[in-house]
């Protein structure tokens, strides 16, 4: 049943997304996630405070997180489920969980700058997508970072979610984006939340493990089928390079993604003004990366993504058929 949900999840958020009037109206639940967050870090997260203590309080902070999206949807979930068509209730909720729409929508605008606004607009339309300074990236750290986002995304953002929801329906995928979010805003290796984001880190790690690996699996397929890239690349890149990033997770997706389309990425980056040596995600490709290779990484994104819903839709049947 949690994989046709998910199934139903993925197919209507692919073509609805979140519809603007509804955030306009009662705004989002990854917005309300935040609010909490950042309401438990200013009163739990103090500076006085000793490390240990520190670590002790984001333990709980995350603990509360968890408890209460994990419970109220749990909640949710059983009722729904026992009301008639209460199983298409339950995916059309979770689709608000979901990002593959305004993923694809918010890289396609940053090729967009690029094209018609040159270097500034895409330095501006890229900001809203990555944590790196824009003033620093040329028309190639601008199409590269697009690309990276792109690739990271669609494993945080929508291959993990799908996942968890079909392990544990909607209550998997409420704690998988509490999980993710506050590692988005407080798992950063900074004086303020080395500590207190510490467990946000660690397990934002550990839940986003399986998602990692198939979305790199999905991207290689994807690309094995596509004209002009190259599964065998992207395989090859992935077994080299993938493990060698910072992230246990990020360089999955990101060396797939490189390797397909014959580029180089991730490898040195600035964050808040700080330079971050990373590892380089499909060495010895093109480091020149345009406006044009955010159109094909779209293309690659929106196959792979295809293939998602799919083999999501073939496991329900295959279920579905087996417990008959």
């Amino acid at each position: 049943m949690y994989f046709a949900i998910a199934f139903l999840s993925l197919l209507v958020e692919r073509f609805l997304g979140y519809p603007d009037a509804l955030f306009r109206a009662v705004r989002h639940p990854v917005v309300w996630i935040g609010t909490l967050i950042g309401w438990l870090d200013r009163r739990w997260n103090r500076d006085a405070a000793p490390p240990g203590r520190r670590r002790l309080a984001g333990v709980a902070a995350l603990a509360t997180l968890v408890a209460i999206a994990g419970g109220v949807t749990l909640l949710l979930h059983w009722r729904l489920l026992f009301l008639p068509f209460g199983m298409i209730v339950v995916a059309l909720l979770a689709t608000s969980l979901i990002a593959q729409k305004s993923l694809a929508a918010h890289v396609a605008t940053v090729a967009g700058a690029l094209e018609n606004d040159g270097l500034a607009g895409g330095r501006k339309a890229v900001a809203m997508i990555v944590g790196r300074d824009p003033d620093s990236l040329d028309e190639t750290g601008v199409s590269r970072a697009a690309i990276e986002s792109l690739a990271e995304n669609f494993s945080d953002g929508v291959v993990a979610p799908a996942f968890w929801l079909a392990v544990a329906g909607l209550p998997g995928i409420a704690a998988y984006k509490v999980i993710n979010t506050a590692d988005s805003m407080i798992g950063h290796r900074t004086a303020r939340h080395a500590q207190f984001g510490w467990a946000a880190a660690r397990l934002d790690d550990i839940v986003n493990l399986p998602a990692s690996r198939l979305t790199a699996l999905l991207i290689v397929v994807a690309a094995a089928i596509l004209p002009g890239m190259s599964g065998a690349n992207a395989w090859q890149a992935v077994r080299r390079d993938a493990r060698k990033h910072r992230s246990p997770n990020a360089g999955w997706p990101e060396a797939a993604m490189a390797g397909a389309l014959g580029l180089s990425l991730a490898g040195p980056r600035r964050y808040g003004g700080e330079l971050v040596d990373d590892a380089e995600m499909g060495v010895g490709g093109r480091r020149a990366a345009t406006a044009a290779d955010i159109r094909r990484a779209l293309r690659l994104y929106t196959l792979a993504d295809a293939l998602l819903i799919a083999l999501f839709g073939a496991v329900a049947l295959v279920l579905s058929a087996h417990w008959r």
